[in-house]
């Protein structure tokens, strides 16, 4: 288990579950809500948190997470089933308060889509870019532009970039976000790339950041979880 957030910090993590199956070809949720519990994370962004086909069932049950988690799955589906919206969701830790969700419709070759929540004093987008480079560019854009039209707090971009470069392809942040590439989190069960990033306002403190890397972390999934600590209270330009 990761060490605990000092006073006037929230961690926030991003775990793409491979919609729970792991390195061992083995389905097992409780594992992923296991790796979950110990990442001592306030918001969590899941990535292939429901199966892809027909209906896209979750793959990580709404119900276990209620029992087995001091975490809530927040309303960002659109089909009763489902965990998230596009495979990706959010979980918030009970005692931080939900204002409010959003749903980010995605241009691409293929359907994606981004959620967001507002907590008290930030904003935060969990993604699932595309495997193309172009598409990525225009996701990144689009995000942009539908945060334009909400209320101006800081806000922190986070999930599974499907970048391969550590300096390259994600122009469309680089005017008011430190892209954060915590280490390297893919594959899971031999780290070669830094695909899960997060993008941090200019100005907010970015106290610390890390992957997790342990032995039921390079068995749950094929990537491993990244997490940062923000100090709350700083005042980011953007």
């Amino acid at each position: 288990m990761l060490h605990k957030t000092q006073t006037g910090a929230m961690r926030l993590a991003s775990y793409n579950l491979r919609k729970c199956r792991g390195t061992d070809g083995m389905r097992a949720p409780a594992r992923v809500l296991d790796v979950i519990n110990g990442l001592g994370a306030d918001v969590v962004a899941l990535q292939e948190a429901d199966m892809r086909l027909g209906a896209r069932p979750a793959a990580l049950p709404a119900r276990m997470i209620e029992t087995h988690t001091d975490f809530v799955a927040l309303p960002v589906a659109t089909s009763p089933v489902s965990l998230g919206w596009h495979g990706n969701a959010i979980l918030v830790r009970k005692d931080r308060i939900a204002h409010a969700t959003h749903r980010i419709d995605l241009p691409g070759l293929e359907p994606r889509g981004a959620v967001a929540v507002d907590l008290d004093g930030l904003r935060v987008v969990g993604v699932h870019l595309g495997l193309l480079r172009a598409s990525r560019q225009k996701q990144l854009h689009a995000i942009r532009a539908h945060l334009a039209t909400l209320d101006a707090r800081p806000t922190v971009i986070l999930g599974d970039f499907n970048e391969w470069s550590r300096t390259g392809g994600l122009d469309p942040l680089r005017d008011a976000f430190d892209v954060i590439a915590p280490g390297r989190s893919f594959h899971a069960a031999r780290p070669m790339a830094a695909l899960d990033r997060i993008a941090v306002p200019y100005g907010l403190d970015l106290r610390d950041a890390g992957v997790v890397e342990t032995a039921i972390t390079r068995r749950a999934s094929d990537h491993l979880p990244i997490w940062a600590d923000l100090a709350m209270g700083s005042s980011p330009r953007a």
